[in-house]
């Protein structure tokens, strides 16, 4: 578990140095993904089948205990809202037509790349 855990963190703080380093206009821990799933991918290739299996049993135990506690991550999000509540009455209204209005477009984006793969991975022959 404390090696998985080590995995996980170490991608997170990878990713948190390329993006301050580097001024990339991203967050740090989706680069770390991108490397921890990168990580994932090619690790087959070098180790025995059975470590890797020992890995991602460990890694995915691990990865469990933290989602289960996911919650918790969110309190200092709810402090730091109770904090500025001023600011939310002062922009609430276009803080809330910003997240319905990016939500929407979050949609419709993942509704239209979902329609163009599915027609540009079709069986040739096959009908819509």
């Amino acid at each position: 578990m404390l090696f998985a855990l080590t995995i996980i963190l170490t991608c997170q703080l990878v990713g948190e140095v390329l993006v301050r380093g580097s001024g990339l206009p991203m967050p740090g821990p989706v680069i770390g993904m991108v490397l921890l799933l990168a990580i994932l991918a090619i690790r087959g290739r070098f180790l025995p089948s059975t470590t890797v299996a020992e890995e991602a049993g460990s890694l995915e135990t691990t990865s469990r205990g933290l989602l289960a506690h996911l919650s918790l991550l969110f309190v200092p999000a709810g402090v730091g809202v109770i904090e500025h509540l001023d600011v939310f009455a002062t922009y609430g209204l276009a803080l809330a037509a910003s997240v319905v209005l990016s939500t929407v477009a979050a949609l419709l984006a993942t509704a239209v790349t979902f329609v163009a793969a599915a027609r540009w991975f079709r069986a040739p022959g096959e009908e819509a």
